[in-house]
């Protein structure tokens, strides 16, 4: 009887530290499918898609009620998906945001962006250069927010038929409907080979 009362009482200790746990768990982003993704290339099996995030509506789904792009902080997710017989190393790839004309923004690492300040609301492209963005660290940059670490990209190699999936961010004043993202480096785990390089639209236009 004794050790009834005990394994209950450790039952009921086991869902209170569960539910504690639910209630304090960040809410999950999970990207889909690649193939849901309309803007994607392939190359040896190997499919890559991108999505730019920069209305309210879409950044609420991964950033919550924060919005980077208001801070001249251009999130792009980035999918990919192995159905190769072989793993990918991806600890040398090489990401840019290109805008027409050839100007290539390297992405800045999400630990960077809460020293960032002096951002202001970026436009829609109208030809004109990048503008920097110096950074000083601010004590409460909304740009400290937990989900920017938390959402970046990470993996370094994919296992066949697996996926990765995150974002990177890059410090843009403007955008354009004819960027695009390329991406270079990625090799076969196998063979050593590194794949030809993506460059993967972000709109139709």
């Amino acid at each position: 009887m004794r050790f009834k009362r005990l394994s209950a009482a450790l039952l009921l200790v086991s869902i209170a530290a569960v539910i504690g746990l639910a209630a304090d768990d960040k809410s999950p982003f999970r990207a889909k499918p690649v193939s849901d993704y309309p803007y994607r290339q392939t190359s040896e099996n190997l499919t890559i898609a991108a999505e730019q995030f920069i209305t309210d509506a879409q950044t609420s789904t991964a950033f919550g009620k924060l919005n980077p792009w208001r801070y001249g902080v251009l999130p792009v997710l980035v999918v990919i998906q192995n159905d190769s017989p072989d793993a990918m190393r991806l600890d040398k790839m090489r990401i840019y945001y290109t805008l027409p004309g050839g100007t290539r923004v390297e992405p800045t690492p999400g630990s960077d962006l809460k020293y960032l300040q002096g951002a202001r609301q970026p436009k829609t492209m109208s030809g004109g250069p990048l503008g920097g963005i110096k950074g000083v660290k601010l004590p409460k940059s909304p740009l400290a927010a937990w989900e920017i670490e938390g959402r970046e990209f990470h993996a370094r190699m994919i296992p066949p038929g697996q996926a990765a999936s995150g974002f990177f961010y890059f410090q843009a004043s403007t955008n354009s409907e004819a960027a695009s993202i390329y991406i270079s480096g990625i090799e076969n785990a196998t063979t050593g080979k590194e794949l030809y390089y993506f460059d993967i639209p972000l709109s139709g236009k």
